[in-house]
């Protein structure tokens, strides 16, 4: 069964607080599970949320500030003392590589499986695996070498009962037809994909953290169907977001309106905030965008939305 969710692990800033974690997001995109930003008590909030380090298939790192990697060595060393069957490879920027180096062998310990680092610089993509999902890094605005990701799915067909019927395609012939692009039937007609079929965008999550207003936080959020992105702060302390190069709740929601997603969650929120504050951020993001609202929580899981009709 394709399970697609966001499992908030923690939603704090520089400082955790009683009810919110240092940061940490896993998602899990049917057989892969993406790790990002892990921070201080990772793997206790996997354990709350009932995450194994084997679903770990992939971790990202945005940046080294210490709320989102000072989780990096105790996640690593559970991969190998769980003894992990699949390679785990972390990506992080290539101009934090010393820091990767420290907190991959922060103490002693058996590595038995590998986790093998992808440094990424400029503009980064790879794929993440077999079933075709590709992973963009773009560089952020922040104090120190930041990136943003996306994970994107490839774009695809959606079979059309009535076109395949009036074709004569049924049976193990669909199969054929969507693996091979086109077949020829008994009768001796040649029926193309594009025939029986309507595209069908590929989903897309994008993930932005610490970064002031900059042209790659829309560039990730275009489309998205789920954006999870840092609001530190509330519109009355715009000149702290833009002194420390944070974002405001306000400027989470222009960058999800302008960029036309679907699901918004809002994270990263500073220790400055109570609970009774938690109105206003999702208050001032739908001053902006009109689409759904999400304050993340502590262990909280967040669906991706369905494909679109």
């Amino acid at each position: 069964m394709s399970v697609r969710e966001l499992v908030v692990l923690g939603t704090s800033s520089a400082v955790p607080t009683k009810r919110r974690n240092h940061n940490g997001y896993f998602l899990r995109w049917d057989g892969s599970g993406l790790l990002f930003d892990p921070g201080e008590g990772t793997q206790r909030q996997m354990r709350f949320a009932g995450l194994a380090a084997a679903d770990i298939t992939r971790i990202c790192v945005t940046h080294f500030h210490g709320d989102h990697c000072l989780g990096l060595p105790g996640v690593v060393q559970r991969i190998s003392r769980d003894r992990v069957q699949h390679t785990v490879r972390a990506v992080y920027p290539e101009q934090g590589a010393e820091y990767w180096q420290r907190l991959r062998h922060a103490t002693s310990f058996v590595a038995s499986r590998p986790v093998v680092g992808q440094p990424v610089g400029g503009e980064g993509c790879c794929p993440l695996g077999d079933d075709g999902l590709h992973l963009t890094a773009l560089p952020l605005d922040h104090s120190i070498p930041a990136y943003g990701y996306r994970v994107q799915e490839p774009d695809g067909w959606r079979m059309v009962p009535e076109r395949l019927a009036a074709a004569g395609i049924a049976g193990p012939d669909i199969g054929r037809l969507q693996r091979e692009g086109g077949l020829r039937t008994p009768s001796g007609r040649t029926v193309a994909l594009a025939d029986c079929a309507e595209p069908r965008p590929g989903q897309a999550m994008a993930f932005v953290m610490d970064t002031g207003l900059c042209d790659n936080a829309f560039r990730l959020a275009d489309g998205a169907d789920l954006l999870v992105i840092e609001s530190t702060y509330l519109d009355a302390d715009a000149s702290l977001a833009r002194s420390y190069r944070h974002l405001t709740a306000g400027q989470a929601g222009r960058i999800a309106a302008e960029s036309g997603v679907r699901r918004l969650v809002l994270t990263h929120i500073s220790e400055r905030y109570d609970a009774d504050q938690d109105p206003h951020f999702i208050e001032q993001a739908a001053a902006h965008f009109s689409g759904d609202i999400v304050l993340a929580q502590d262990l909280a899981r967040i669906k991706v939305p369905k494909r679109r009709p």
